[in-house]
């Protein structure tokens, strides 16, 4: 005769194996009281449990919603805890339970845990004492709900209402630590803007030629970070003063000042508004054809930072975008298509999915700490195995924290 141990809901053992390690229960407990999403009366799914399910819908992308909870649950038998009463929730009620519990909790618990993870050691995240981090964008296709069209906005071509995340992170470990999202008719400078409090003194923040403009530029300065960003060829930028490193040290002025300016006068505010910067050019050759690649640092000290250097640094960006390709085509794999049909869960879902990268790239960076490896060779295929390394244990040791 099997004797069952009552000790509590069944459901309240469910963690995410080695996620738990990321994301502990009493910290999800605290940002869904923080958030108001905490049940009054006991449901069948608490609200702790609905985190660490749609934490599950993005490990488990291509599977069912009863499904991911079946995997979810598996292992649970082993810590008596299993109440033969208790059965798999229809979709209907787990798509109800996430409804309640919304997307704040999600973005809370994203706000608190995803924090640069490049030690004093880490290779590729230090540059003269600067962490080196990125901000680059990613669209991701949505379902083609008329309430997704009404708050994101349909496709100008047809296909998929899509949605645009812009995110920084450190180009050292792969780890993003900013976020923000919108439909398809806000920029990607606003965006930077909305997720720009993650930047700090002894931050060196790379970015392409996308996200400049002047005001943009002068947020970022003001928060203490340093910048080294790719601009437009056709960008205004006259020479100063040159500098034995073969940079130039110009200046950076709203386009309304900049278009008063004349060879004999100089607008009173102008002084007010200028930005210094240091100019780097070089030539690069791709297939054959030469291109001029033009940036703008706000490292005044040529010394500190020699143009070639700086030069080299750039490069650094793309660590960013395979950052977002890892998330675009690893995590939401198959059709790449999100499965939320409420604009609310499609925010919920890509918390949650900037939630479980994190937490993979946590894992990846303990793991070259260990091997003393440069986290940024365990990217790629090794992210994929990784990925099934963290599936399997979700799968396995469900109610076990790592």
């Amino acid at each position: 005769m099997r004797v069952m141990v009552d000790r509590g809901r069944f459901v309240d053992g469910i963690s995410l194996g080695v996620l738990t390690r990321v994301f502990p229960r009493d910290l999800v407990d605290e940002v869904v009281a923080e958030t108001g999403c905490g049940e009054r009366r006991i449901r069948l799914l608490p609200a702790r449990v609905v985190v660490y399910y749609v934490l599950g819908l993005s490990l488990f992308f291509g599977d069912s919603y009863e499904e991911v909870m079946r995997k979810l649950v598996n292992g649970l038998s082993f810590l008596g805890t299993w109440k033969e009463g208790w059965q798999v929730p229809t979709p209907g009620a787990i798509s109800r339970a996430r409804q309640r519990l919304g997307a704040a909790p999600l973005r809370a618990l994203f706000e608190r845990v995803a924090v640069p993870l490049g030690g004093p050691g880490t290779r590729g995240s230090w540059f003269h004492g600067f962490r080196v981090m990125a901000v680059d964008g990613v669209v991701l296709d949505i379902q083609d709900t008329p309430e997704n069209v009404a708050v994101f906005g349909a496709r100008r071509s047809g296909g998929y209402p899509q949605v645009r995340v812009v995110g920084i992170g450190e180009c050292g470990t792969h780890a993003v630590v900013g976020a923000a999202l919108d439909g398809m008719s806000v920029g990607e400078r606003e965006l930077l803007l909305r997720c720009s409090d993650v930047l700090e003194p002894g931050i060196l923040l790379l970015a392409d030629r996308g996200f400049y403009g002047y005001d943009v530029v002068s947020h970022v300065v003001d928060t203490g970070a340093d910048l080294l960003w790719r601009v437009k060829d056709d960008l205004i930028l006259p020479v100063l003063e040159w500098l034995p490193d073969g940079s130039y040290v110009a200046e950076l002025l709203p386009s309304r000042i900049r278009e008063r300016m004349t060879a004999s006068s100089r607008p009173a505010r102008a002084d007010e508004m200028s930005i210094p910067v240091r100019v780097v050019e070089y030539m690069v050759t791709n297939r054959g054809e030469s291109e001029t690649i033009r940036l703008v640092t706000s490292i005044a000290d040529h010394t500190l930072a020699p143009a070639i250097e700086l030069a080299e640094l750039y490069q650094q960006r793309w660590e960013f975008e395979i950052t977002l390709d890892e998330i675009e085509t690893h995590q939401i794999a198959g059709s790449r298509v999100l499965r939320s049909r409420l604009p609310e869960l499609v925010e919920q879902e890509i918390w949650a999915t900037l939630l479980t990268h994190y937490a993979i790239r946590h894992f990846m960076v303990d793991a070259a700490d260990d091997l003393g490896e440069d986290p940024d060779r365990l990217s790629f295929i090794r992210t994929i195995r990784t990925i099934r390394v963290v599936r399997r244990q979700v799968t396995n040791q469900a109610g076990f924290s790592p």
